[in-house]
């Protein structure tokens, strides 16, 4: 790590109205480096790498490029000077291809006019860097899952060969064999000297991943170490403030084998994406979903919700065989099932619209008569819901693409509370969201559940499943592998059920893993 560094912020502060989003705050990275942001949703991070980028600028302090002072008006300028910012929200074009969209800001031309062929060209150079070798690059953005359109844009950032390259919580939609392509291209950027300044909740990555980490609270630098000076713990009571906690609830006694489950499915079928899927959900209980990524298990809470056409096999709720064929039946009073999705950005919230707004909208048939919303009612609930989640808001009134990315989930969670559901289905709800808001989170589900929600939880983090969860189903190839229960719900059969192997063979893949 050289002596001068690439890129350095001092005394940097930035207001929002009477709101300090950062005070006095400073920063150091350099060159062939890693150095990973950490903090709570709110702690500053985001202002921290807009102003970095170009996007917005301070009010106070000053920033240096290899010594000389600089300011950015905009983020063209900042990419001209070698900041390239990936953002946790794609800034794709879903009807370009994706050779149009990495190379939308600077294409080559010949003859005034777009040479494609040279287009194509970096496009590939750019997905080869990123690990997405296998993406086409006239492909439509479209078309790719989220995951895959996560490495498209790594790929854009890229080719704009940056100095300083700026990753928001970059894996957060990624496969698991995504994320150990985009680890190897972070390693191999770095080797090459490229500065990267890295931000993730994920306390595994910045583990394997950083060089010098800083920690952010409440707009202020708190401390800046090696990576390993510290534990996990200390780190943790760093972001929060507070001394941390055991992170999962206990779990209760679960529900009697013999108490009639509140949904069950019967050889739950769709296209060549799920076979056969049996099981049963019980008042109380908290079920998981584990398994590699892209097993099945979006699609089975999909075809639960209602979501997908075609489905075969049968839904019973209480007892009841039901045909639910839309999302407005699964939330029906009858059958009270709500699903909290994927991507708060783009399928739970209306961002411009108020706090208000998006939590009264999936309960608007409830609080409607005669065609006139119940404001008094309306009010009474949201209020209820603001103080159960703890949902942290200069109001109601605010557009909820005000809030952090962690309240932004609370209040996606919140919505479908208000509708009171008896089934809760969660796909992947605590990816970008802070160690804190999760602890919160966590300890939300089991009230649920111990007021007799029945939940069925996917998570791509062992973890959750373990703390979280009285079974865990583990999808392999759209079908159920196998059923862990109690205190056979552990990493080591996590890792041997979700690669399909056998108990010896599970013995050196969860060593490996390990490693």
């Amino acid at each position: 790590m050289g002596e001068t560094p690439l890129f350095r912020m001092e005394g940097i502060s930035k207001r929002y109205g009477g709101v300090h989003a950062l005070e006095n705050a400073s920063l150091t990275v350099h060159a062939g480096a890693v150095h990973a942001i950490l903090g709570e949703n709110g702690a500053g991070k985001s202002t921290l790498i807009k102003i970095m980028s170009g996007v917005v600028a301070p009010n106070e302090g000053r920033m240096f490029l290899e010594g000389e002072e600089v300011s950015f008006a905009d983020p063209a300028a900042a990419n001209r000077a070698g900041i390239v910012c990936i953002f946790q929200e794609l800034s794709l074009i879903p009807d370009l291809s994706v050779a149009d969209n990495i190379i939308v800001s600077n294409p080559p031309t010949r003859f005034g006019l777009i040479d494609h062929r040279a287009q194509r060209r970096m496009a590939e150079e750019a997905l080869a860097r990123a690990g997405g070798e296998d993406i086409h690059p006239m492909a439509m953005v479209r078309d790719l899952p989220l995951s895959r359109q996560q490495i498209v844009e790594i790929a854009k950032a890229l080719a704009r060969k940056p100095r300083l390259l700026i990753l928001d919580e970059a894996t957060s939609a990624l496969t698991a064999s995504d994320v150990t392509r985009v680890f190897e291209v972070i390693k191999r950027l770095r080797d090459e000297g490229l500065a990267l300044l890295y931000i993730s909740h994920r306390m595994h990555e910045i583990a394997e991943l950083a060089d010098e980490c800083t920690v952010f609270r409440n707009g202020h630098n708190v401390e800046s170490y090696q990576q390993g000076a510290k534990t996990d713990n200390e780190v943790v009571e760093m972001m929060i403030g507070r001394e941390y906690s055991h992170v999962f609830p206990a779990k209760p006694t679960p529900p009697p084998a013999d108490k009639p489950p509140v949904l069950e499915l019967k050889n739950l079928s769709w296209t060549d994406r799920l076979r056969d899927i049996s099981f049963g959900v019980r008042p109380g209980e908290v079920v998981g979903l584990g398994g590699l990524d892209g097993q099945g298990q979006r699609e089975l809470l999909l075809a639960m919700f209602g979501v997908l056409r075609s489905v075969e096999g049968e839904i019973v709720v209480d007892g009841r065989k039901r045909t639910i064929g839309s999302p407005r039946e699964a939330k029906s009073k009858d059958i009270g099932m709500a699903l909290i999705p994927e991507d708060r950005k783009t399928e739970g919230l209306m961002l411009p619209m108020s706090v208000r707004d998006n939590l009264s909208f999936a309960a608007l048939d409830r609080l409607t008569r005669f065609g006139v919303v119940d404001r008094s009612t309306e009010s009474a609930d949201i209020e209820r819901m603001m103080k159960l989640l703890a949902v942290r808001s200069d109001g109601t009134a605010i557009p909820v693409a005000a809030l952090s990315g962690g309240n932004q989930q609370k209040v996606v969670i919140a919505k479908w509370l208000m509708i009171s559901p008896r089934i809760i289905l969660l796909n992947d709800p605590t990816r970008g969201i802070d160690v804190g808001t999760k602890q919160e989170l966590y300890q939300l589900l089991r009230r649920l559940a111990d007021d007799g929600a029945a939940i069925i939880l996917y998570s791509t983090d062992y973890d959750e499943l373990i703390g979280c969860c009285d079974r865990v189903l583990v999808m392999y190839d759209g079908a159920i592998h196998a059923e862990l229960v109690g205190d056979e719900i552990t990493e080591h059969a996590l890792v041997g059920s979700a690669l399909n192997i056998d108990s010896a063979q599970s013995d050196t893949a969860f060593a490996s893993r390990a490693q």
